[in-house]
């Protein structure tokens, strides 16, 4: 079917909004059984990369270039780390340091995001560990007081850890109570149900499977619309000075 170039996805300078219908899988070295959907990466301008890996039945991950983060979407993946396994089902998550020894093969027909960074060490030197969980072992918590706008934080909040992974939950109706400019900035997935996202001076409907880049100091701002929540997956970087030192 035809759509005429219509498409709800669009690129600017401080933002991207990239819809379902104009994702390209591409295959990437050391995985096999694999397609990725790049959503960022450096030749967007990121510091990071965000991907949706597509596993089809055994499909294997192949080594991360840098730290890694995973959470399952769909299915179940098998991490095997110095001879432990871990079976993570969804909304199951991984934090791999940079280096980890681990496989990571999927049990059947399964999706996955995965976040990598070049690590940043903190100049104290603690050093990251591994983190194993899944999302429902992680308290929801208001955000700032507000009990219908919920957050769970997947990643330790230490100086070891140089980003944060977040997921937030919006009742029908809920919205962020500002519009946000800082110097982070973010790799965002929607999880479940829609609503309205501000990003600079535009405005955009955004539903489940969307992907959302955010630059440092774009303004940005999300409100809940529909019958059910609204939720999303969230990445930032974090705990470090923004001059490297």
């Amino acid at each position: 079917m035809h759509h005429l170039g219509a498409t709800r996805s669009c690129l600017k300078p401080d933002h991207l909004l990239q819809t379902p219908d104009t994702f390209v899988r591409i295959p990437l070295p050391g995985s096999m059984g694999v397609e990725f959907i790049v959503h960022a990466g450096p030749q967007l301008g990121a510091n990071f990369t965000q991907m949706t890996a597509e596993f089809s039945v055994g499909g294997t991950l192949g080594p991360a270039p840098a730290q890694r983060f995973v959470y399952v979407l769909e299915g179940e993946l098998d991490l095997v780390i110095g001879g432990n396994r871990h079976l993570l089902g969804t909304a199951g998550f991984a934090y791999l340091p940079t280096g980890t020894d681990c496989s990571v093969t999927a049990m059947g027909a399964a999706k996955a995001a995965l976040i990598e960074k070049v690590y940043e060490p903190d100049t104290n030197g603690p050093i990251p560990a591994v983190v194993i969980s899944n999302e429902s072992s992680v308290a929801e918590v208001p955000l700032m007081g507000d009990s219908s706008l919920r957050v769970r934080s997947l990643m330790p909040d230490t100086d070891a850890y140089d980003f944060a992974v977040n997921t937030m939950t919006y009742d029908p109706g809920a919205g962020l109570s500002m519009v946000e400019i800082h110097v982070m900035e973010h790799g965002l997935l929607m999880l479940e149900g829609g609503g309205i996202y501000r990003l600079g001076d535009s405005w955009y409907p955004v539903e489940a499977g969307d992907f959302i880049w955010m630059a440092p100091y774009c303004p940005q701002w999300f409100g809940a619309i529909g019958k059910k929540p609204a939720k999303y997956l969230i990445y930032k970087d974090w705990r470090r000075h923004p001059l490297g030192a």
